[in-house]
């Protein structure tokens, strides 16, 4: 493919920072097939997806003006946004490993388009080794020769030429867009707006409690999300669901009052008391005081999570977000 067919004016998205890839290939919700004991995922696999002492060595066959020159080149293709075909010659767990001349690219499972979205290690480990031979349609979306870095993407690779720095142009504060969940972490999601990504922080995810992401999303999910902020330089788009509702905070005056009858679901036990979920985004503590009469050991002794329960209301605080409750009905 000639690189002068492929270039336009534009300038291309900038690279991601570290907790990105770190995040993205650590595969979110499919940890238990990383190591626990690495400090990330680049040590653990090599820059380039490999094992660091295996990824030097086969660079190595190479001479270094040949190496230099590769190095580049691939930066021309991936300044003019050129999609390359690239056979993919190896796999580890958190994706696979293609080869550009006398370099070596690791595509994250992630940027994959047709790959399952299953926990289980051997169904992925399956799908991966498959495509040992295959030939694939890339884009280069992480280069530092410097780090021996080359990461590729079968995602970026189905939209036009300059089409994921236009999104990054387009996009303003407070517009709605939708995009694809793409990858779960403990710390959010992220989404594929058109080839280019953006995250989603946990907090942002719900205006109730969100243990890990993976309990309201999964990957391949179509959302619409708000565009909270967009550090153009950084190529970093903050995402969020929440702000696509109103805060329920903001009106709970407007539908409840002190001494009012309501249902809830027990959401969280802790020794000072329980969390009640009355609705989407609004928790009420009830103390361990007013969960019974008498003594007990432990609140765990009186309600579960999941439980339905019947409260009274006992203050509002819509400025700290507190709600108190009881289970003393009777008081």
């Amino acid at each position: 493919m000639s690189t002068n067919s492929q270039r336009r004016d534009y300038t291309p998205p900038p690279p991601l920072d570290e907790g990105y890839w770190s995040a993205l290939l650590n595969e979110g919700e499919f940890s238990e097939t990383v190591d626990d004991n690495a400090d990330s995922d680049y040590e653990t696999i090599g820059a380039n997806g490999m094992d660091a002492h295996e990824s030097h060595a086969l660079i190595s066959n190479s001479s270094p003006k040949m190496v230099e020159q590769d190095w580049h080149e691939i930066g021309v293709l991936m300044n003019n946004d050129a999609v390359v075909e690239l056979s993919v010659i190896g796999y580890n767990r958190g994706g696979l490993l293609v080869e550009w001349r006398s370099l070596h690219g690791f595509v994250p499972a992630s940027q994959l388009t047709d790959f399952p979205s299953t926990a289980n290690s051997s169904v992925r480990r399956n799908a991966l080794n498959n495509m040992i031979g295959q030939t694939l349609k890339l884009r280069v979306i992480e280069l530092n020769a410097e780090q021996n870095r080359l990461i590729l993407s079968e995602r970026a690779a189905q939209v036009g030429v300059g089409e994921r720095a236009g999104i990054l142009r387009r996009l303003q504060p407070g517009d709605s867009v939708s995009g694809i969940i793409t990858n779960l972490c403990d710390f959010g999601a992220f989404v594929d707006l058109g080839g280019l990504e953006g995250l989603i922080h946990i907090s942002e995810l719900s205006w109730g409690r969100v243990g890990h992401p993976n309990d309201i999303l999964h990957r391949g999910q179509e959302v619409k999300v708000h565009v909270l902020d967009i550090e153009r330089n950084a190529g970093r788009i903050a995402l969020s669901l929440k702000r696509l509702y109103p805060d329920p905070w903001i009106t709970i005056n407007e539908r409840y009052a002190i001494g009012q009858t309501v249902v809830g679901v027990i959401t969280n036990v802790v020794d000072f008391g329980a969390f009640a979920c009355i609705e989407e985004g609004l928790e009420g503590l009830i103390h361990v005081s007013e969960l019974a009469e008498g003594h007990f050991l432990h609140p765990r002794n009186v309600v579960s999570e999941g439980q339905q329960v019947t409260a009274r209301v006992l203050s509002i605080d819509s400025h700290a977000r507190r709600l108190g409750l009881s289970l003393r009905l009777n008081d």
